[in-house]
């Protein structure tokens, strides 16, 4: 069995699934139920904030297939989902500034 950090096994798939942010969480889904949805999101903060895990949900919510328009609760199955949440969808672009500066 491979060793994986707990912050990757057990992180959130869902804004409902987020602890420590739910004030943003509940902004987000708001954004997505109302249709406000801004043209950028800039997540930042100290190291495990859920940064990553929060701007990869909000990625699913926008992307899920299993949904003609963006949904506060992706489904996690489809395709779209399930490569955001590896990191590797072609269509989502995900810049780790921390890693890559200059």
């Amino acid at each position: 069995m491979a060793y994986t950090v707990l912050a990757r096994r057990y992180r959130s798939g869902t804004f409902d699934e987020v602890i420590g942010q739910e004030h943003i969480a509940k902004t987000l889904k708001k954004a997505i139920t109302s249709g406000r949805i801004a043209h950028a999101y800039l997540f930042c903060g100290t190291r495990g904030t859920g940064k990553t895990s929060t701007a990869r949900i909000l990625a699913k919510c926008l992307n899920c297939l299993s949904f003609d328009a963006p949904t506060p609760t992706p489904c996690n199955k489809c395709d779209s989902c399930i490569a955001i949440g590896r990191g590797d969808d072609i269509d989502v672009i995900e810049v780790d500034a921390a890693s890559n500066t200059g």
